[in-house]
């Protein structure tokens, strides 16, 4: 990081002092401003002095604890004020983000390379949404979800060629996942998957404050004749049905979907 230009604040929340103390100093030596606290209390007290780029939330702590801060630092609607993200279990994914807004999480124990990936990705695109819709350069995040791998890349290679950035799922929960952590603009997705349908994984996004506006598209082609009306029912955020897996049928209505999304 350039000594000229000014460094991103982070605020670290955790009760476990040696991890507390080991990432701090791993973080500053990348060239983070570092500011620590041993509880969610001790944290609400150094936000009276600072305005972070980035709060790493410890969820289980004594005291009020992880879910405690949040809700002390969120607005009337609940989605937090700074920029957040959580040490977790990734076993409690699911079950953590149906209530809470955050823009991601790493689990513990924690891999210092994975998470300065985390700090970086959230710092960067926090600071690309501040300056108007969409990626830093003006492209849209598009997350595409197929099982089958030749197709998958093949649909990706397509998607890239058309000018959006693309990230890439090869089942429904890791769909979910790659939603809540990457925040895509648009999310194109296979009906029927292994483990979980694409459907399914609809409608668990749209119980998750971060991930409920993300218009999704399914594409079937198993001649399956089911009424686009049947998915947009479940109250997800499913805007078409594409009846193929035709790339040139996908992104017609991928644009379609972005334009309509547009204020």
């Amino acid at each position: 990081m350039d000594n000229q230009t000014e460094k991103s604040k982070v605020l670290l929340i955790d009760d476990d002092t040696s991890l507390l103390l080991m990432l701090s100093d791993f973080l500053k030596f990348e060239g983070y401003d570092v500011t620590t606290a041993e509880s969610g209390e001790a944290g609400l007290k150094r936000l009276e002095r600072m305005s972070p780029d980035l709060i790493i939330l410890d969820m289980s702590m004594p005291g009020m604890g992880g879910i405690g801060f949040l809700k002390a630092i969120s607005d009337q609607d609940g989605k937090p004020r700074y920029p957040v993200l959580v040490l977790t279990a990734r076993a409690n994914m699911a079950e953590f983000f149906a209530d809470v807004d955050v823009d991601g999480f790493i689990a513990k124990p924690c891999d210092t390379q994975a998470l300065l990936n985390e700090v970086g990705r959230i710092i960067f695109l926090r600071r690309g949404a501040n300056q108007g819709r969409g990626r830093a350069d003006g492209r849209r995040k598009v997350l595409l979800a197929e099982d089958e791998e030749l197709l998958r890349r093949r649909l990706a290679r397509g998607f890239g060629d058309a000018g959006y950035v693309v990230e890439t799922a090869s089942s429904g929960p890791e769909m979910i996942e790659r939603a809540i952590v990457g925040r895509p603009d648009l999310i194109v997705c296979r009906l029927v998957m292994k483990g979980m349908n694409g459907n399914a994984a609809a409608n668990v996004l749209k119980e998750m404050p971060n991930t409920r506006s993300v218009p999704v598209i399914l594409y079937d082609d198993t001649g399956t004749a089911v009424a686009n009306t049947a998915y947009s029912r479940s109250g997800s955020r499913i805007v078409a049905v594409v009846h193929s897996h035709d790339l040139a049928e996908l992104l017609e209505a991928s644009a379609g979907a972005l334009k309509a999304e547009e204020p």
